[in-house]
């Protein structure tokens, strides 16, 4: 089956309540999608997020629903609500990961390891797979998840972040090997600091996360990124431009590193 237009098309953005998700679930609909749901733990905010798209877009029919994304049950729940009132899902971004803050390793509680990494892990991959069973009965889609070049690069503080991250990576991978046979394709976006989100304010306040980033930040050459830099690569592999391309890990970060 050809790549569905994005006219044509029902999009799930989990995390769209705020920040890349939010950008993106924007820049979709004014590429022209006519269904949209996005997903967060907040009520308030998403209700306000949902509001705010809806006045943007009055001629799309945009639902928010509230789940926390790291709960399978709910996840599962969620989607199968979310496809039946949307008549389908063509386009999942799952951008829910938690955002634990950088901390160098020794300062970490062992005890709190293993947590991190399935809190950052849980919330991208279980609405991957919450998706699928909807995109296979529908001949094809496109599922874009979000880690972070901490999975290519190791980095001082991001020792546990980047494993999770890595393993975003390589479910993507794994899951894009397989989902080609039903048309589906599985693309990760891995950003670095992202300018104008909550998480960029939260980073640059603290004082260890605050020079990391900081330095970080002389390296874009090209410009730090923000949110939109990110959404117009969420449209492009929503889209029927994307139709032969999966299984990729794509960085952008204004230079910060070639990878």
């Amino acid at each position: 089956m050809a790549a569905r237009a994005l006219s044509d098309s029902s999009a799930l953005v989990v995390g769209g309540t705020a920040g890349i998700g939010h950008a993106s679930a924007a820049a979709l609909l004014a590429a022209g999608l006519p269904r949209l749901t996005i997903v967060g733990r907040n009520q308030q905010r998403g209700e306000a997020a949902r509001a705010a798209l809806a006045e943007r877009f009055p001629q799309a029919r945009i639902a928010f629903r509230r789940c926390d994304a790291r709960d399978p049950d709910a996840v599962q729940a969620m989607t199968d609500a979310a496809a039946a009132e949307m008549d389908g899902i063509d386009v999942l971004v799952s951008s829910g990961g938690g955002e634990p803050m950088p901390r160098l390793l020794h300062q970490i509680d062992i005890a709190d390891i293993m947590p991190t990494i399935e809190m950052i892990v849980a919330g991208i991959v279980l609405p991957a797979r919450a998706v699928l069973p909807h995109m296979m009965a529908r001949g094809g889609g496109s599922v874009i998840l979000f880690a972070s070049d901490a999975a290519k690069i190791a980095t001082p503080g991001e020792t546990v972040i980047g494993a999770a991250m890595a393993a975003i990576v390589m479910f993507g991978r794994g899951m894009a090997n397989e989902a080609k046979r039903s048309g589906i394709r599985v693309n990760c976006l891995t950003p670095s600091i992202v300018r104008g989100t909550p998480l960029y304010d939260r980073l640059m306040a603290d004082p260890f996360c605050g020079r990391l980033f900081g330095k970080a930040e002389t390296l874009a050459s090209l410009g730090v990124v923000e949110p939109d830099d990110l959404a117009a690569m969420v449209v492009h592999l929503a889209s029927p431009a994307s139709a032969r391309m999966t299984g990729q890990t794509i960085s952008i970060n204004g230079g910060i590193s070639a990878i």
